[in-house]
């Protein structure tokens, strides 16, 4: 594109990277680590994203994919997206030290699942197989809940009573394409009931609406967060389907391929909530080497929300300094 070359720039969405729960996780098993020493074992990634990831590894954190590789009387930390009371039940028989660090939005739904499945209500989780929350949630009650894995999988769905059915859903989805899959579902269970409050969580929702925002303006979009991290990986979707021109998803600055960037003015930045802002300074600092200096913050929202500490954690915390006092 001729004589464009003087107008690039970066339009960079806020709200973007770390939510509160995230925050939560990651200092949950810095602290750990501080006050016990490593090792502290971690059951699956504390939050999806590799960089977070590698640096709790290099401070003396071990991730495993299941209680049973912890030693015995070990201390292991339970990720933000949370377990089953299956995966509580196998930590205590194997007599483990256990810190919490399911994000409360995450405990929320799981409560929301017990007491509908104590009502004898069919639950309809909408989620994506396989997701560690998704199997968390599950795991409640497992004779009650059924995945609905997006709109494609509604027809599948049979319910005992059509009168007694709720919907759930994991908190990382698109909110449109949830909330179109709740559309399917009404058609199909008109008295289909909705969770007491909004299920996807504030941050999804914030950066979903943050990118909608920056996507129509821009020929380029990239979100930085991991392949596993859902949230991620909707930030890219939900681009595209409101104008991006193109949108690619990395964990760093060295994975952009320069080849996007042709014939490319504005280039939107964004990151999903697990990720460290550093890692997109990272990126909009190799944007500017290639000329793309002018970087525009486009807020739609701002986030306060602050969640406390794991409760084992704070006990833990307040019995050391009154032992070293």
């Amino acid at each position: 594109m001729e004589g464009v070359t003087d107008n690039k720039r970066v339009l960079l969405a806020a709200p973007r990277g770390y939510c509160a729960g995230v925050d939560r996780a990651v200092v949950a098993v810095e602290k750990a680590l501080e006050l016990h020493g490593p090792p502290i074992y971690v059951r699956k990634e504390i939050v999806h994203n590799r960089h977070v990831v590698s640096s709790l590894q290099a401070k003396g954190a071990i991730f495993v994919d299941e209680t049973d590789a912890v030693p015995e009387g070990a201390t292991v930390i339970f990720s933000a997206h949370g377990v089953s009371p299956a995966v509580h039940a196998a930590a205590e028989r194997r007599m483990l030290k256990t810190i919490d660090a399911t994000c409360p939005l995450v405990t929320k739904v799981h409560k929301e699942a017990v007491r509908f499945a104590s009502d004898d209500y069919d639950i309809l989780l909408i989620g994506h197989q396989g997701h560690e929350e998704v199997e968390g949630t599950a795991g409640e009650a497992p004779e009650h809940i059924q995945l609905v894995d997006g709109p494609s999988d509604v027809a599948n769905v049979t319910v005992r009573d059509p009168e007694k059915v709720v919907w759930l859903s994991q908190t990382t989805l698109s909110v449109d394409e949830t909330m179109e899959t709740v559309r399917l579902l009404r058609e199909k269970f008109p008295k289909l009931y909705d969770p007491p409050s909004d299920d996807i969580c504030y941050a999804t929702q914030n950066r979903q609406v943050a990118v909608k925002k920056i996507a129509a303006d821009s020929d380029l979009v990239i979100v930085v967060g991991s392949q596993n991290s859902s949230n991620s990986v909707r930030l890219v979707e939900v681009a595209l389907q409101h104008g991006a021109g193109a949108s690619y998803r990395v964990d760093y600055a060295a994975e952009i391929d320069e080849s996007w960037l042709d014939g490319v003015v504005t280039v939107g930045v964004t990151s999903g909530a697990s990720v460290p802002d550093v890692l997109v300074k990272d990126v909009v600092a190799w944007l500017a080497e290639r000329g793309y200096g002018e970087v525009e913050e486009v807020v739609t929202a701002e986030e306060d929300l602050l969640f406390s500490l794991p409760k084992e954690l704070r006990r833990d915390m307040k019995a050391k300094a009154a032992s070293s006092s």
